[in-house]
């Protein structure tokens, strides 16, 4: 199984970002398919504050607009929806100290803390900082 992050949700909604299009048709192709996937739940709430957020984006994407992205992916019935089960503490103390992560680099300790909880084989993202946690296998599905 693989996980999204946040930012591919982000660039499938927002058209003026890089990878727009990619990030639609993967998305689209990911939510449609049988394959299991997953979204941690920290993504969802992360896509909400940045599509939303007027200093982010002018004009912000229209909160409806934005539940009704992640209601179309809540109904995908390959979706798992990642979130923090008995061991995660376990996790989480291992991510962080082996990742060296302190200050904003918490959100995304916390993301790969649940990505490895719940057994999942690869994180797709742009953000780099994720090859800081020793274990998790990523991927930027826009580059070959």
């Amino acid at each position: 199984m693989i996980a999204l992050d946040t930012n591919i949700l982000v660039y499938a909604r927002r058209e003026e970002t890089p990878f727009h299009r990619q990030a639609y048709k993967l998305l689209k192709g990911i939510a449609s398919g049988e394959n299991p996937w997953a979204l941690p739940w920290p993504c969802v709430y992360e896509f909400l504050r940045v599509v939303t957020h007027q200093r982010v984006f002018d004009p912000p994407t229209p909160l409806e607009d934005a539940i009704e992205d992640l209601e179309f992916l809540f109904q995908s019935p390959s979706l798992v929806l990642l979130g923090e089960g008995p061991a995660h503490a376990t996790h989480l103390s291992r991510v962080i100290r082996e990742g060296q992560a302190s200050g904003n680099l918490a959100h995304d300790a916390h993301i790969a803390a649940l990505v490895m909880e719940h057994g999942v084989r690869e994180l797709w993202t742009i953000d780099r900082d994720f090859t800081r946690f020793p274990g998790l296998r990523i991927r930027n599905p826009f580059v070959e």
